[in-house]
């Protein structure tokens, strides 16, 4: 079931790193993340405020529970680390192509993957193992295809920015482990939809201080309304109810959720083709076919 739902995730955050690539084009970064963090907040306030009510039955996936600040003072934590991650990584984003992001983001569950073994001691299996090593070698071989665009990896500071963002990505998903894992297994054990609903209000907050402080230190930057920008929340939001009802299942294994996650970058690809006419385009779906072959691998080792 769990990784039924890791899939699921993975291709609703493809689709949410379309409409960003189109939300950002020739369009103020922080105004846009500022918009979706709001779109976010409203999309689950009703939830909290339903529950809190007493209008929606506690036995409800969509419940959110009463917490105090034992709760909150993680969710307020995990907001701060992925408004981070979510600030380079939008700036990375609209200044390279999308599938140069992509892989750079899929760099993401190597990151978690060792972190998942150190920390919460998960071991994989002969298959998982054999999806992960395919993987790894897909995502280098497509980071060098994206030197043929002639970005310099070393020097350009959007990539720097998108590493950034994946870091602390991969920093995210290991607490999101920790916060909705159940006790027994070493988790928190925190309900879903209370991390996610207020880790959202939260960052709305923050982003409106963010906002406020690039208004005042750098020049008026130009907003101009597009469709994808609230479908980059609405798509966001479903792909993260999924992820997080998966990761509370107590046989999840956050190594094997994380790189699966990961195969959105084969949604963004497809798209970043056909809608934004991106190159070098035969050499990264040679790469993106190990992509895909490590997906095969991770599903039959988790069976």
């Amino acid at each position: 079931m769990w990784l039924v739902l890791a899939f699921t995730s993975a291709a609703l955050l493809g689709f949410y790193d379309v409409f960003k690539k189109h939300a950002l084009k020739a369009n103020d970064v922080v105004a846009v993340l500022t918009l979706n963090t709001l779109f976010g907040s409203l999309i689950f306030l009703p939830f909290v405020l339903l529950s809190a009510a007493g209008s929606l039955p506690a036995d409800s996936l969509f419940f959110v529970p009463v917490c105090g600040w034992e709760v909150h003072k993680y969710v307020v934590l995990k907001a701060f680390i992925v408004l981070g991650s979510w600030l380079c990584g939008y700036f990375a984003l609209k200044n390279l192509p999308l599938t140069i992001v992509g892989p750079i983001n899929a760099t993401r569950p190597v990151m978690v993957l060792l972190g998942a073994i150190f920390v919460f001691g998960e071991r994989l299996n002969l298959w998982q193992w054999t999806g992960v090593l395919c993987a790894i070698f897909g995502f280098y071989l497509l980071s060098r295809s994206g030197k043929k665009e002639g970005i310099d990896f070393r020097h350009n500071r959007w990539i720097i920015l998108a590493v950034l963002a994946s870091a602390l990505g991969a920093i995210s998903a290991l607490f999101d482990k920790f916060l909705l894992a159940p006790v027994e297994a070493g988790g928190k054990g925190l309900n879903p939809m209370v991390v996610q609903s207020f880790f959202m209000i939260y960052q709305f907050l923050m982003m409106t201080v963010v906002m406020l402080v690039f208004a005042s230190a750098l020049p008026k930057q130009k907003l101009t309304w597009k469709w994808s920008i609230p479908l980059i929340s609405i798509f966001l939001c479903a792909a993260d109810f999924v992820y997080f009802y998966a990761l509370s299942l107590p046989e999840a294994l956050i190594a094997v959720v994380s790189m699966v996650r990961r195969g959105s970058v084969l949604v963004s690809f497809f798209v970043g083709a056909l809608v934004f006419h991106e190159k070098n385009l035969r050499y990264k779906a040679i790469d993106l076919a190990l992509v895909l072959l490590s997906m095969v691998f991770l599903y039959l080792g988790s069976k």
